[in-house]
């Protein structure tokens, strides 16, 4: 086999020569070194850019939705506001027919209970009792036509105005009542006459209380009269009478209830 002969290589002579070698060594070396920078860059670092380009993107993100808030007219959001007030009448106007349907047929369902009313009998015209008297003077007692109906409107006519006048008397009697004791009342020397005037006043405030719960009473019977309930027993609900309703125009109860109730009262405190 033929050897081959090393050949030595031949070394520039001149500087020009050196200067053009060294040149294009240098470009040459710092591509080499160009590349192994890159290898050696490790991955953190790709991790990095990446999250700092997700944190500027959303930045940049809100910076845009703040300016197009900005740049919103004012126009616009009073149009939506007239346009939500425009809806909700129209909901309203929708919901008020529902309703009245509603209500009418509540109204059809609903049986409403209608208040019985009291069956008035024909009169017998009877005359007074003898040595009868009415609580009020110059009012005379009332005398049914035959065959008049039971609290006709002459009779509730009649009642009414001796429960007014008899109201009337009674609030008379508490005025001169109170004129009379400022009047008579008086610091007497003798003991027993001073024991007397007390006795006396006592016995008038006594009588007073009594008129004063009376004169509650005919209110209510007033009230009674309006509401049309007048004239008819509270306990059995038949009439009462008109002959035992002058005598007494306050009565609430027919003569059988009214004896009943007393022989109870009689029998609980005897």
């Amino acid at each position: 086999m033929a050897v081959k002969k090393m050949v030595p290589k031949k070394k520039p002579s001149t500087k020009k020569q050196r200067v053009a070698a060294k040149k294009k060594v240098v470009p040459a070396k710092r591509k080499a070194a160009a590349s192994t920078k890159k290898k050696a860059a490790p991955a953190a670092t790709k991790k990095k850019t990446v999250a700092a380009k997700k944190k500027v993107v959303p930045a940049k993100r809100k910076a845009a939705a703040s300016t197009k808030k900005k740049a919103a007219p004012a126009a616009t959001k009073k149009k939506a506001v007239a346009a939500k007030k425009k809806v909700v009448p129209a909901k309203r106007k929708a919901a008020a027919p529902t309703k009245k349907k509603a209500a009418a047929a509540l109204k059809k369902t609903t049986i409403v209970a209608k208040p019985a009313s009291k069956p008035k009998t024909r009169l017998i015209p009877d005359e007074p009792i003898v040595g009868m008297t009415l609580p009020v003077e110059g009012i005379d007692p009332y005398m049914p036509t035959n065959g008049e109906l039971y609290m006709s409107d002459a009779q509730l006519v009649h009642f009414r105005h001796i429960l007014i006048e008899w109201k009337k008397l009674l609030m008379q009697e508490v005025d001169r009542t109170v004129d009379h004791m400022k009047s008579d009342a008086a610091n007497h020397a003798d003991p027993a006459d001073r024991a007397t005037q007390e006795e006396e006043f006592s016995l008038v405030l006594r009588t007073r209380d009594r008129e004063r719960k009376l004169i509650k009473k005919i209110d209510e019977s007033l009230v009674t009269l309006d509401a049309g309930d007048y004239g008819y027993c509270e306990s059995c609900g038949i009439e009462i009478g008109i002959r035992r309703l002058e005598a007494r125009p306050t009565a609430t109860q027919c003569i059988d209830c009214k004896t009943l109730q007393e022989i109870k009262e009689k029998q609980i405190y005897s």
